[in-house]
């Protein structure tokens, strides 16, 4: 039996609630960047085919996909903390605050809020957190492909001011080749100095 990527969303309707977003979160992880959430709010209309958690799509599906959102969403708010803020205040509370930022992003404001994970973010709306919920939601999904594709430009775009690191092809995430351009150039401006694998290189 097929999942039904709109059971969240139908249940959230059922509760009297007409726009619901989706909230994910692209670059945790890597030692560079970045940490890029989206938020979106999709018609009742939006057809799923295709639309999945952006780690299991190719590029250019993914690529394909956020032009399909950007053309048919309701509403897409975009929140971006960069790698000072994130060294200030640790990963997972910018992770927090990018997905507050693209929230804020909305227009309209949306009435109810579907997050991918386990946390709550700090916004005055009701909200429903879900363990891999960019497998579970169809909002979810889409936000994880417009968070994803929007991160990868941006780290293709420093890579013209930093093509040293190689930052076009993993995206500041610590790979090999990534790990030995530090160990050879040390850190860039968009390092995260707080990260193991790059602290002990300041």
């Amino acid at each position: 039996m097929a999942l039904d990527l709109w059971a969240y969303e139908n249940e959230t309707v059922d509760s009297g609630f007409t726009k619901i977003a989706g909230i994910d979160e692209a670059g945790r992880g890597p030692l560079a960047g970045p940490v890029v959430s989206a938020s979106v709010v999709l018609p009742r209309s939006f057809p799923v085919a295709s639309v999945n958690d952006s780690k299991k799509l190719t590029p250019r599906k993914r690529d394909r996909l956020y032009d399909h959102i950007y053309e048919n969403a309701v509403s897409i708010g975009i929140g971006i903390v960069d790698p000072v803020e994130i060294d200030r205040i640790n990963i997972l509370q910018a992770s927090l605050l990018s997905m507050v930022l693209s929230v804020r992003n909305l227009s309209p404001v949306p009435e109810y809020l579907l997050i991918d994970g386990i946390f709550e973010i700090p916004v005055d709306l009701p909200q429903k957190p879900i363990p891999k919920g960019d497998a579970l939601s169809i909002s979810i999904a889409a936000a994880s492909i417009v968070a994803k594709v929007t991160r990868d430009r941006l780290m293709r775009r420093y890579h013209l001011d930093y093509p040293e690191y190689g930052f076009e092809k993993h995206k500041g995430y610590p790979t090999k080749a990534h790990k030995a351009a530090i160990e050879r150039h040390g850190c860039c401006p968009i390092h995260r100095h707080s990260f193991r694998g790059v602290k002990e290189y300041i």
